[in-house]
């Protein structure tokens, strides 16, 4: 049944890029108009990432005013193309691009370690708002061991690699590493995570594929934590190194996600590893074992539902047998046996081919047949997409056509707020449609459909707005179609959708 799966889905991606063109445009599935209209639901995502300023900010150093505009014109980008999250990297080397008690500001943002933006600002804080004021998730990237990227630039009196020298490694190829096993290491990132959800009013805390480093890093030599391997031994540890260094990263997989319940419930806790789990898994897959060279179990965490969601780095076109995307998603379903959202993480090349465009919109449909209980993929990285105009236009024309919520996780919530309370009165020759809810701090973003003739189209606004106006008619001529009934709904920040309750306009 699975290869057939594959097959059916392979040859309705063969076509899926010229249907999806051509399909009109803001209109949704031909509902009869009895029936009540259904939102598209997928997580639509893009990693921003600051280490080596990648996307943001362009440089270190820039000013206040600059850093703002740059961030406002990814997030217009992001509303723009119907893309509901955003992924910012806040801690790229034990450092923050947030005011932080615990560690310095970062490089990457001011161009020194320590110096905090001038005129001051918050930068997360700043991202925050603007994106929940277009209807964005901002979930916070951070890597949990890296203390010191080799392009870091000079090492401040602040940094960890200083202040703390017997918690850190020096790899060969230029980077400082936290040990994993260390206790005090595991606090830190802990005390760095609760501080960000007490603080910030975030949607979710990410890390991706890097806990202990790779090989390369360290000229293929074994990572040098001697020191507190013996010390394990001579408490009498019975573990292997390697089932050792496991069970560190393990520990910590567990307690964020029970510390950021414990303080926000609400806040999703999502891990991107490497996109293998162990070469064999299935059993035509090569590569890379991150099982046992970055210490990643990172099927564990899926089996035990230590997440919310799981997006495995599935950077591999579908054609290749020994990296096959739709077989490594098929394989990573299969393990998810506490029904987490699975949204894999997506990279194509760079340029703008008619293959490369054609293997994004296939990927993403791929995922659309497989998963069609928690649709969505995480794009790496947005600059992929923002540089390559062509695939910004196929997407908004296709795959990306109409807006999608986020999909719910009801293992976290799944009580739906109150209908909002509607109004609706003609003015200037159009429709104006207004409404209240009884608890607008509950309100993530809104869901407006509206019945032209026998069809249903709808529009999700961000939680700021309360009013919309719709035209009475579209089309002209014989296609003339009235608008007859509206409905509008509220959805909180767990993707729950209210009640529809329809409106007739008279």
């Amino acid at each position: 049944m699975y290869p057939k799966s594959i097959i059916a889905i392979a040859s309705l991606c063969s076509i899926s890029f010229f249907y999806s063109c051509t399909a009109p445009r803001q209109v949704s599935a031909a509902n009869p108009a009895s029936a009540l209209p259904q939102v598209q639901q997928e997580f639509r995502a893009a990693w921003i990432a600051t280490v080596a300023n990648i996307n943001w900010p362009s440089k270190p150093g820039l000013s206040t005013d600059v850093q703002k505009k740059e961030a406002i014109d990814l997030l217009d980008f992001l509303q723009s193309h119907h893309f509901n999250a955003a992924i910012l990297q806040v801690r790229p080397q034990a450092d923050a691009l947030y005011k932080s008690d615990i560690e310095p500001w970062s490089y990457y943002l001011t161009g020194t370690q320590g110096k905090a933006p001038d005129p001051y600002y918050d930068p997360l804080e700043f991202w925050v708002k603007e994106a929940h004021d277009r209807g964005i998730e901002l979930h916070v990237w951070l890597n949990p061991y890296r203390a010191h990227h080799k392009d870091g630039k000079e090492i401040s009196d602040q940094s960890i690699v200083k202040k703390h020298p017997e918690l850190v490694m020096f790899l060969k190829e230029g980077y400082w590493w936290m040990d994993p096993a260390q206790k005090a290491v595991q606090d830190i990132t802990n005390d760095v995570v609760v501080d960000l959800v007490k603080r910030y009013d975030i949607d979710g805390i990410h890390m991706d594929d890097y806990f202990y480093p790779y090989p390369s890093y360290n000229g293929t030599a074994d990572f040098p934590d001697s020191t507190s391997w013996n010390a394990y031994q001579k408490d009498g540890g019975k573990l292997s190194r390697a089932d050792w260094r496991r069970d560190a990263v393990n520990q910590l997989v567990e307690r964020l996600y029970k510390n950021i319940k414990a303080e926000k419930p609400w806040v999703k806790f999502g891990l991107s590893p490497f996109g293998i789990w162990r070469p064999g898994y299935p059993e035509s897959i090569e590569g890379f074992d991150q099982h046992n060279q970055l210490y990643a179990d990172a099927r564990l965490w899926l089996n035990k539902g230590w997440i919310d969601y799981f997006a495995p780095q599935l950077y591999w076109p579908v054609n290749r047998y020994a990296q096959s995307f739709p077989v490594l998603l098929g394989w990573w379903a299969g393990e998810n046996k506490m029904n987490r959202h699975l949204w894999p993480g997506i990279s194509v090349n760079r340029d703008t081919i008619d293959r490369n465009i054609d293997e994004t919109i296939n990927q993403i449909m791929i995922d659309r047949g497989m998963q069609p209980q928690s649709k969505g993929v995480i794009h790496w990285s947005i600059s992929s997409v923002v540089r390559n105009t062509r695939l910004a236009d196929t997407l908004i024309k296709s795959v990306y056509r109409k807006q999608a919520l986020v999909p719910p996780s009801p293992w976290l919530d799944n009580k739906a707020p109150p209908a909002p309370i509607v109004t609706a009165g003609v003015q200037q020759d159009t429709w104006r449609i207004s409404w209240t809810h009884p608890d607008e701090k509950d309100v993530f973003s809104w869901v407006v459909y509206s019945l032209y003739g026998n069809r249903w189209t709808y529009r999700i606004l961000d939680h700021n707005q309360r009013w919309i106006a719709l035209d009475p008619t579209i089309g002209s001529g014989s296609s003339k179609q009235q608008l007859t009934k509206i409905i509008v709904t509220a959805v909180d920040r767990m993707g729950n959708e209210s009640e529809k309750k329809e409106k007739e306009l008279k």
